[in-house]
């Protein structure tokens, strides 16, 4: 393998099958009766641009999505990831592809692709230059667009302008034969089918390829015959390119020159066994760990161990471009796993898959807080006023933080707020969507020992937007009774757990009861114990504190996990000009990312408003400006 070329901008072009897979989420079901699924990005092309981004490769997308809302969540999601969607081209005329799958068993896997005239298959020569092409190292190919004369054009002006300009050429075999027209619509789920018309126009544009990857059937129908052996020689008439085929939990072998009589006579790099959820994706998963090795020249004994390793960790998820691993959780696999035979279960290995593949980074937050249900219960009916009117104004104090964040620039990634479901169900809805930085209460207000406000968290958090953030508060102290230091424990590790299970991310919110002694260091013990069990929020909310006891703390979750998003500054009803005081004392401590303060900004102006003393646009703009205030204080020492 020779050491690729470092001075083109693009690592790798991915030209072929981009789709959204429907995966349902009733495992062991037949596909007819599978009532609820996952939408993830799909395709193999899709899936190999997504997963050697986040391998660390700078990897593009050519091809073309429908003008709707599909095709702009495939954008989105390549984009999170860093993958180049310059020529990912919007169709105005067809509809983005779209595949439904079922999880029958470790060996049934049910699924049908809809694709008629769909947008990733009318890509054209006409929409991209040689110039493109010849910016990236590689270029790789999905088979499925050989197998029409449009898309098949286009394969071949690619291949022509990469062949003249350096450009690696690599081809996925990725037979199907339903994209072929060798079965039923419905039949997606047969993998193969003895196709002379295939073989041979495969074998027609074989020797335009550096390195071929298949498994062993694709390697039959690419070589005609059933015997792999006697396939790989028949590839071999045809291309002097490397072949890579692989062999499922025997790993895969690599064969550069002649075609030894013997399938491990080639350079076999064997994989390690894992207990299979999901094949689905897995070969995709190969390919991205093979691209990585390949295009950073680190031969192919290393290519083929990160792309076994891929391929693992694939087959133990649910989804492909979700459950590929990201580079630094691939490292942490492979020097390990041996000893891991369920990744699914390795509590290390999930947690970097959680933290190591997120999509938005949030620094410097400014978070109006208005999630209060119980205070302002109390506060309406001290007013006279009718609870109902509660929801119409957290609209209200949702309009006056837009217009605040908007007017201070920090209306794109700094800005979020917490709202409630029980009177903040507008709001939020309102907000989503919006790039705002948004977390949801679960508790039951007041509630020790911590009690949830709607019970099951689980059942909760499937009809809540992937973006929010659950906000878990917890009045803690160290010196609680042992039987209530247990419950809190339990119902903690539950709602962790829950978390990792569904995606959401945790904002962990600690306050000492008012009833219990107050020492700050109390907020680090109770951090280390919490640590201790297992749990590692994304987020933790906890009060002003002093530089020394944000330095103290700040190691403590540094050393136990180091890819926590950071701390959030609550805000306990104190006045405003406590603030000062509290963010100076912050300014140093990194982890600290912003605040989350909420009585301070709306309680005065809320109540004249319930009391009918403020209309609804001078509460906003008394909310405004409150609010205003403290962000401009949280800048003084940010900025």
């Amino acid at each position: 393998m020779s050491q690729q070329p470092a001075s083109k901008p693009l690592d790798l072009i991915c030209l072929g099958r981009i789709a959204v897979d429907l995966y349902g989420q009733q495992i062991g079901s037949r596909l007819e009766d599978e009532t609820t699924f996952a939408k993830y990005l799909g395709g193999s092309s899709g899936n190999v641009a997504y997963g050697t981004a986040i391998q660390g490769l700078k990897s593009s997308m050519l091809a073309r999505v429908g003008d709707e809302h599909m095709g702009r969540f495939l954008r989105q999601e390549l984009q999170s990831v860093g993958t180049d969607t310059s020529h990912l081209i919007t169709d105005k005329e067809r509809l983005t592809a779209l595949v439904i799958l079922g999880i029958k068993d470790n060996e049934t896997f049910p699924l049908i692709f809809y694709r008629d005239n769909c947008a990733d298959m009318a890509i054209s020569a006409d929409d991209f230059s040689e110039d493109y092409i010849a910016s990236a190292k590689a270029l790789a190919i999905t088979g499925t667009h050989l197998s029409h004369p449009k898309t098949r054009h286009a394969v071949l002006t690619a291949l022509e302008y990469a062949g003249r300009n350096g450009v690696k050429r690599l081809l996925d075999i990725d037979y199907r034969p339903v994209l072929w027209g060798l079965t039923s619509l419905g039949d997606g789920e047969t993998r193969y089918v003895d196709s002379q018309a295939v073989t041979d126009s495969l074998q027609e544009v074989l020797h335009h390829f550096d390195v071929l990857v298949g498994t062993e059937e694709e390697f039959h129908i690419a070589g005609g015959s059933t015997d792999t052996l006697t396939a790989l020689k028949n590839v071999r008439q045809c291309s002097q390119a490397t072949l890579v085929c692989k062999r499922g939990a025997q790993g895969c072998s690599v064969f550069e020159g002649e075609i030894p009589d013997d399938l491990d006579g080639g350079l076999n790099v064997y994989g390690v066994r894992v207990a299979v959820l999901n094949v689905l994706g897995a070969g995709d998963a190969f390919m991205s760990g093979l691209l990585r090795g390949y295009i950073n020249g680190e031969g192919w004994e290393q290519a083929c161990r990160y792309a076994n390793a891929c391929g693992a960790l694939v087959v133990s998820r649910h989804g492909c471009a979700p459950a590929m691993p990201s580079k630094k959780e691939l490292d942490d696999y492979l020097s390990r796993a041996e000893s891991v035979p369920r990744p699914d279960l390795d509590v290390t290995l999930n947690h970097l898959h959680r933290v190591t593949t997120r999509k938005t980074e949030w620094n410097n937050l400014c978070i109006f807080a208005f999630d209060h249900r119980k205070q302002l219960d109390e506060m309406a009916q001290k007013c006279g006023a009718d609870p109902k009117r509660i929801p119409y104004l957290k609209t209200l104090l949702l309009q006056a933080a837009q217009q605040t964040a908007k007017a201070e620039g920090v209306d794109n990634g700094q800005s979020g707020i917490l709202a409630d479901t029980t009177y903040g169900q507008d709001a939020l809805n309102a907000i989503t969507g919006k790039n705002w930085w948004i977390g949801r209460p679960i508790e039951k207000p007041a509630s020790r020992p911590l009690a949830l406000e709607y019970g099951d968290l689980g059942s909760q958090l499937i009809t809540w937007p992937q973006e929010h953030v659950v906000k878990c508060l917890a009045f803690y102290h160290p010196h609680d009774t042992t039987d209530l230091k247990a419950q809190q424990d339990q119902k903690l590790l539950d709602v962790y757990q829950a978390c990792c299970r569904t995606g959401h991310e945790l904002l962990l919110e600690i306050i000492l009861p008012l009833d219990m002694e107050q020492q700050e260091h109390y907020y680090s013990e109770i951090v280390q114990h919490l640590y201790r069990l297992g749990i590692k929020p994304d987020w933790w909310k906890l009060p002003g504190i002093s530089a020394d006891g944000w330095a103290d703390l700040s190691q403590i979750i540094e050393s136990n996990d180091s890819y926590c998003r950071g701390i959030l500054i609550l805000g306990l009803d104190a006045p405003e000009s406590v603030f000062d005081a509290t963010f100076k004392a912050a300014a140093n401590a990194k982890l600290v990312k912003g605040f989350a303060v909420g009585r301070t900004i709306f309680a005065e102006p809320s109540a004249e408003w319930l009391a009918g003393k403020l209309d609804d646009q001078q509460l906003i703009a008394a909310v405004s400006e409150r609010y205003q205030r403290l962000i401009q204080l949280w800048k003084k020492y940010r900025t």
